[in-house]
């Protein structure tokens, strides 16, 4: 890979398959996930467990058409500030399970079709008393 400066992924095209590291480096405090790795069709696995996310305000369609990602570690997300979830997992139609263990949505105002699409299989583990709901719908 060259040393050229990468967005966010639906920006940048790959020449070679394969595995690749990224490291994403924000200069300003991150506030706004918002259609971060939108479209990202060919990302089959990601690591966001180093993600500083305790300043996010807006997750909207984080993940949105993410429809070959069968692996995501969203471990240490904070979302204690978050108050938009609506379509983060919106057509991520190859998740085979999503721990949303530590997932607070106290403030969040926003979650519809957080689900829609998402794997039927999908094991998603949450105790959040919000996501249990539309997790009900979604199956």
């Amino acid at each position: 890979m060259n040393d050229k400066k990468i967005d966010f992924c639906y920006k940048y095209t790959f020449i070679t398959e394969g595995k690749y590291k990224l490291k994403i480096i924000f200069k300003k405090l991150l506030k706004n996930t918002s259609y971060m790795f939108y479209n990202c069709t060919s990302l089959t696995s990601l690591n966001l467990s180093n993600f500083d996310t305790d300043n996010v305000k807006d997750m909207t369609g984080m993940f949105y058409k993410c429809s070959s990602l069968s692996s995501l570690n969203l471990s240490n997300f904070n979302t204690d500030n978050v108050n938009n979830m609506s379509l983060m997992f919106l057509e991520c139609s190859s998740l085979n399970s999503l721990d949303l263990s530590n997932f607070n949505t106290n403030n969040v105002s926003n979650l519809s079709v957080i689900f829609y699409k998402l794997n039927k299989n999908c094991n998603v583990i949450t105790l959040d008393k919000n996501l249990l709901k539309y997790l009900q719908n979604f199956k």
